[in-house]
């Protein structure tokens, strides 16, 4: 399913928080002003009673930063023990260091200092002084590590002459020094103190002065601003010792910034960041350390964030077979700039706590090159060996994550990044695909920006993607993990470095001419703030595995200008098997368009094995690539068969303070027509691939034979994603390819079934078999007649013997005839026409689908109300397949019949007879023209003349019924509210209506919140058919009667007036309401309709056998209807388990899981953002607050009421 390139689920969700929150939404710290209390306190505790000159002398304040004075002898007993392994790592380090004290220590001059990029010396600092902290008896790295910080002291500043405006050296001085000092401070001299402390507290009024002015104090989710702002907060943690005042303004600075960062990185879903992996652990370095500091000195807790919980998966998941390098996706070199050992395990100790991260850290440090281009580099390998030190936790034994050992496909559905094989041993058969498709700055940072739900946020000005490529639509490939085809790395933002697709002739092109690749390129940062530049967007479509095969694609057209009048640019891989991938890409193009070329460049940076051209069979241009006589190959060729040479060439490119050479394949083929489509086939040594052709190229998809190791694939790809209905007639299933090998055939998204092959029958009285015998007796007899002729009429032999091979060829001639007309083996289509084969391939697929008739889905959601139904919404909501409406609302309201439809509940049932009875006509009707025709019933919506009065009824009602107002209004104030309030109602219609003229073929799905809904699927799914696709929403009893009752106030029990409303439902003919025993009474109801008059009740009971009462008699009602048409869905596992049960939920649909559905349903549920009216925020903790907050007695006369239900849904007892 493809989604709108919008936030609006993101923004209505965000909006929802805003309203909520008000303005505290500014930072979601843990109470801004217990914070600054708790600061102040903090100093106020530290100091009291002390002198200014006695402060330094009679209180032992340091170490403080990370431990305390007591915990120094404990940290070296691990040096010996449980840690030693990091010991040794640390001791390492220092020992290199005084091996090299020219190249290791600070230069004795200024000048010398100042001319170069210094963070080396920052970094070194901390590890150096906390091993003489845990080795005091180390005379000599002591005196280095003095000599150290006093040439460091005594420059007159820490930055760098060339790079004046850029204060990250700067950042890495004051962190490093000022952690050094507070390492070694029980070691040093008074005069020395004195002298550091000084220079601290200097540096740190410097940083806090540039953070007004420069941009990285105002950019968000960046890695200078992270990288400042700890540097400031640690210098503030120290230098507040004796200045505590200015100190704390320093520190207030800083939590202001670092608690948004941590705000805005929970909307972060994935765990990712935009900036990629290497520039990603600079980032994650800075932020471990803040929330580490932050909760040890202030109290703040952010080990709930949501984003730490997912960050494991930024470095497992991107890391390819070997442990060794990564996809960069940005700015990178072949790994991580810091760690990330540190934050791996940082993550454990605090965050997972299940020996993943341990696990990881391990493998890294364990496999890390001794050289060549992945050796970290020496100004950053040993910068966090004291924080990794400091936080592992030896108790917690690695182990890696569940399922290691298989490849396995991730998403990051924020970051727009997919990944294939990732952390796994380099073995032959392990390969490793990365795919790229996403926003500017990542999906969450990319909305925030655009519908602004925040006031602090100034658009583009709060954040800086400049790390980010031009890579929309870019992919990787490294089967058995050599990389065949990798990503620029560092360097210039060209898109030809991309493994991207560029045009020509554009006309806004700035570089390159006549040629132009995406939106922001032409510069050594990407330009994100320009025309069109803010706006760029790639989304991944889909992304399915399927055993050892995967299908991922993506749209990117809207990263290009609008100039060169674009309409699609999506591109498609399938990772056939471990060593073949088939690329493809479909590109079309306005009538008008500019454009008649397009480019295409594959590249590899490891230089020592060379591109050279290769033909594939004599029909196909491609290249190859040698490898230790291991040949990788690739080779292409478009929809008419065209395959053009390329060019092969190497080239230099700038990269961080270097040149970096990579080599490319650039193929060019022209773009005639208003579609294109171009076939790419990559594959390594161990396969033989022996037929690669078109076989459809239909205006709504593509087929594909390709021949790998003698086994035949028909690959099915539909191009016109956005069309639900077309993709159902071109694959039979509502997902975007499918794969036919040998007997099964594979739909990516719902999984493997088998073919069953047709027996054919055309009119074949005797088998082949039996005509050859019969053939062979005929041309027997005849010789014996011949031979009788000859015998009687004294025929010569030469005669008779031309007569008999005349005979015989004439006889073999007819069964060479009928063997090849009825031949259906392999060899026999040698001898028919491609035309011929590709006719009879369209009639065997439209037989297959007339025999499985296509059924596009109509969703209906239901539950008893506040069960949590309403979080189904960010599944559907802003999708190309679906148009999300929620019933009642005061332009679609039901009609009124002879029976009143609760808004709360009711016990009648609907059965498949009154459909047929005639029962309920408006209904009916209304049912089948808002489901079969919604786009009508939608314009015959009258928004304003006919609706007026029935709004302003509306909008009275709800007035009388919630009695919000303490005070009368004034007739002004009345007609305002109203026509706000109208509207509002009206521009929802207006939504659905713009919706489905982008998406005209987008499916309804109704969300009824009435519970009297629950027992009328039957009768929906007699008026509906087999297109009825019906979600059932249950919940814990205990959470459902806590919500009812304790989630508001006042309660949703009293605010409904439910003791009146159930009262009222069973008065009426015998006690039954509108329906009787005879006329679909459920008769679950009669347990609750005693209780109601049962004068011992309460509202526990009631609530308790209400909802036992509508559970019951829905799944009694519902467990009729088939698999394919009904499902019950527990809100339990959408909070807790949101992947894997919105995957079930799409497979009931017969559409695989898009993942900006999958990011909206994460971000629903994991980042405690989002509301549900009357229910508060969700989060797996939020939705068990019964566990903590509701009295025991209670929750045990539910579960005694709800017992048997409970226990066959799966809800097992609290209280014994």
């Amino acid at each position: 399913m493809a989604l709108m390139f919008t936030g609006h689920t993101l923004f209505l969700a965000l909006m929802v928080f805003d309203v909520f929150t008000f303005e505290e939404s500014v930072s979601n710290y843990s109470d801004w002003v217990t914070f600054i209390e708790n600061v102040d306190q903090y100093e106020k505790q530290q100091l009291e009673g002390l002198s200014a000159g006695q402060k330094l002398k009679r209180t032992v304040l340091h170490p403080s930063l990370y431990f305390d004075p007591q915990d120094v002898q404990a940290l070296r007993q691990k040096a010996r023990t449980s840690h030693l392994h990091l010991f040794r790592a640390i001791r390492s380090a220092v020992m290199v260091m005084l091996s090299n004290p020219l190249y290791y220590l600070p230069p004795p001059k200024h000048t010398d200092f100042a001319a170069k990029w210094n963070e080396i010396y920052g970094n070194n600092l901390p590890p150096l002084a906390f091993y003489c902290l845990l080795c005091p008896e180390d005379k000599a790295a002591f005196d280095f590590a003095l000599e150290y910080m006093d040439r460091m002291a005594g420059y007159k500043n820490w930055l760098v002459e060339n790079a004046p405006g850029d204060e990250v050296p700067l950042g890495h001085s004051l962190t490093g020094f000022a952690t050094a000092f507070d390492f070694l401070y029980n070691s040093l001299e008074n005069e020395r103190r004195q002298k550091y402390l000084e220079k601290i507290r200097s540096v740190s009024e410097e940083m806090y002065e540039y953070s007004k002015v420069r941009s990285w104090g105002k950019q968000l989710l960046h890695n200078h601003q992270a990288t400042n702002m700890l540097a400031l907060l640690i210098g503030a943690l120290v230098a507040g010792v004796d200045k505590g005042s200015q100190a704390n303004i320093w520190k207030h600075a800083v939590v202001d910034v670092m608690e948004k960062t941590m705000f805005l990185l929970n909307h972060i879903v994935d765990g990712s960041l935009d900036e990629g992996v290497a520039y990603g652990s600079y980032t994650a370095k800075s932020v471990t350390q803040y929330v580490f500091l932050a909760q040890r000195h202030f109290g703040i807790n952010n080990l709930e964030n949501n984003w730490l919980k997912m960050h494991f998966w930024f470095y497992y998941a991107t890391l390819l077979p070997g442990f060794q390098r990564t996809v960069g996706v940005a700015d990178s070199n072949y790994n991580w700039f810091y760690g990330p050992e540190s934050q791996l395990v940082f993550l454990d100790k605090f965050i997972m706590k299940n020996g993943a991260g341990n696990w990881l850290a391990q493998q890294i440090r364990k496999h890390r090159p001794k050289d060549g281009p992945m050796v970290p580099s020496t100004a950053q390998r040993w910068s966090t060996l004291h924080t990794e030190f400091i936080w592992y936790a030896a108790e917690i034994t690695p182990q890696p994550p569940p399922d290691y050992g298989t490849a396995k496909m991730h998403v990051f559905p924020n970051w727009g990044v997919v990944t294939y094989g990732a952390g796994l041993p380099n073995s032959q058969t392990n390969t490793f695909v990365s795919f790229k498709s996403g926003k500017l700055g990542g999906r969450a940072v990319y909305d925030i920006v655009h519908f602004r739900p925040y006031r602090w946020i100034d658009g583009w000005r709060s954040f800086n993607p400049g790390h980010e490529h031009p890579d929309q639509n870019s992919f990787t490939f490294a089967p058995n993990g050599q990389v065949f085809v990798s990503e620029a790395l560092y360097g210039p933002k060209l898109s030809h470095l991309n493994n991207v697709l560029v045009f020509a002739p554009s006309p806004t092109s700035q570089c390159n001419q006549p040629w132009e690749g995406q939106l922001g390129e032409c510069a050594q940062w990407l330009k994100w703030i320009g025309d069109e530049v803010g706006d760029s967007t790639g989304e991944i479509i889909t992304a399915s595995q399927a055993g050892d095969m995967m299908f991922v694609s993506g749209e990117a057209v809207s990263a290009y200008t609008s100039a060169m009048k674009l309409k699609s640019v999506y591109r498609v891989l399938l990772l056939l098997n471990s060593q073949t991938l088939l690329v493809v890409d479909h590109i079309e193009k306005e009538e008008d368009s500019p454009v008649d070329s397009v480019s295409a460049f594959f590249h590899n940076l490891d230089i020592d094995f060379k591109y050279i051209p290769y033909k594939f069979k004599n029909k196909y241009n491609g290249a190859m690539m040698d490898v230790w006589d291991a040949h990788y190959k690739m080779f292409w060729f478009d929809h008419r068969g065209s395959s053009p040479v390329a060019r092969i060439q190497e080239a230099e490119q700038a990269a961080e303070f270097k040149k970096r050479w990579t080599q490319f394949v650039n193929v060019t083929f022209p773009m005639k027509n208003t579609l294109t489509r171009i076939v790419y086939l990559f594959y390594g040594p161990y396969v033989n691939v022996s037929n690669c052709r078109l076989m459809d190229n239909a205006k709504s998809g593509f087929q594909i034979s390709l021949s790998v190791n003698n086994t035949e694939n028909t690959i099915s790809v539909v191009t016109e994603y956005q069309n639900l209905k077309a993709r159902f007639d071109y694959l039979g299933f509502g997902g975007f390819a499918k794969v036919v090998h040998g007997n099964k055939v594979t739909k990516f998204g719902l999984g493997t079934e088998s073919v069953k092959k047709d027996i054919k029958n055309n009119r074949v009285v005797f088998p082949f078999g039996f005509k050859v015998n019969i053939i062979a007796g005929l041309i027997l007899g005849v010789s014996l007649v011949i031979l009788a002729f000859q015998w009687r009429f004294y025929i010569s032999f030469g005669k008779m013997l031309r007569w008999i091979l005349i005979l015989v060829v004439t006889l073999w001639l007819i069964e060479l005839v009928d063997v090849w007309s009825m031949c259906t083996q392999p060899i026999c289509a040698k001898w028919s026409t491609d035309m011929a084969r590709l006719e009879r391939d369209k009639g065997n697929k439209a037989k297959q689908l007339e025999g499985n008739p296509v059924v596009l889905p109509d969703v209906i959601i239901t539950s008893l109300p506040t069960s949590g139904a309403e979080i189904l919404k960010q599944l559907f909501f802003n999708t190309s397949d679906f148009l999300y409406i929620r019933i009642p609302t005061p332009y679609l309201e039901i009609p009124e019949t002879e029976f009143e439809i609760d808004s709360f509940v009711d016990p009648c049932e609907w059965k498949v007879s009154d459909v047929q009875n005639g029962n309920f006509r408006l209904i009916q009707g209304w049912l089948q023209s808002l489901v079969q025709d919604t786009k009508l019933h939608l314009q015959n919506i009258h928004l304003y003349e006919a609706s007026r009065s029935k709004i302003a009824q509306h909008s009275a009602l709800s007035k009388d019924k919630k009695k919000r107002s303490k005070k009368r209004e004034s007739l002004l104030e009345q007609r305002s509210r109203a026509r706000g309030s109208q509207e509002k109602d009206a521009e929802y219609i207006r939504e659905l209506r713009r919706h489905l003229v982008y998406y005209p073929n987008a499916r309804p799905v109704l969300s009824l919140t009435s519970g009297s809904w629950t027992l009328k699927l039957p009768f929906f799914q007699e008026i509906l058919g087999p297109s009825m696709r019906a979600l059932y929403v249950v919940r814990d009893p205990r959470a459902w009667v806590y919500s009812m009752l304790y989630k508001n106030k006042p309660s949703l029990y009293s605010l409904k007036n439910i003791p009146q409303r159930l009262a009222a439902m069973f008065k009426g003919e015998n006690g039954k309401g509108t329906c009787s025993l005879n006329e679909g009474y459920a008769s679950e109801f009669e347990s609750l309709r005693k209780e109601i008059s049962n004068s011992n009740s309460n509202a526990i009971s009631v609530l308790s056998y209400l909802w036992l009462a509508n559970t019951a008699a829905a799944m009694r009602i519902n467990r009729d209807l088939l698999p394919t048409n009904y499902q019950l869905v527990k809100f339990e596992d959408i909070v807790s388990f949101p992947q894997k049960t919105a995957e079930k939920i799409f497979a009931f649909l017969g559409i695989p899981l898009p993942p900006a559905s999958l990011n909206q349903i994460l971000f629903a549920t994991s980042t405690s953002l989002f509301y549900i009216p009357y229910e508060g925020e969700i989060s797996p903790s939020s939705i068990h607050a019964w566990k903590q907050n509701m009295p025991h007695e209670e929750i045990r006369q539910i579960e005694d009421i709800c017992c048997s239900l409970m226990d066959h849904l799966g809800y097992p007892k609290f209280i014994e």
